[in-house]
């Protein structure tokens, strides 16, 4: 079941650094606040219409990842704004984050698809 799923718009000029130095990227519905473009990966809106849970897969572009973890705000944010960041490989500790481990960090991409869905 596919719980949510948009396709990247656009990727801030900072979004690829901040994945390489803190192992996450931030998604965030596209212009809905222009003022965090530089640092964030917009993407059209979706409809989140199961809770992102643990043992989930997230597809983006062709990297696929298992959530280990969800913030407590992340899917009350991911409904709202399609807001949240992405943590790969490493540890989630702020509320809006979702943890996700994979063999390597995704590729930002214009026009990606990410995609949270259970196999259940």
């Amino acid at each position: 079941m596919v719980k949510y799923e948009v396709k990247m718009t656009s990727i801030g000029k900072d979004a690829p650094a901040y994945l390489e130095s803190n192992s996450s990227f931030i998604l965030l519905n596209e212009k809905i606040r222009p003022s965090l473009a530089d640092m964030v990966v917009e993407h059209t809106v979706g409809e989140l219409v199961a809770d992102i849970a643990v043992g989930d897969k997230l597809n983006v572009g062709k990297s696929e990842f298992e959530v280990v973890k969800v913030g407590s705000a992340a899917n009350k944010n991911l409904r709202e704004e399609g807001h949240c960041t992405i943590v790969v490989n490493s540890e989630a500790t702020m509320p809006g984050q979702i943890a996700v481990k994979g063999i390597r960090p995704p590729r930002l991409r214009f026009g990606n698809e990410v995609k949270f869905y259970t196999e259940d």
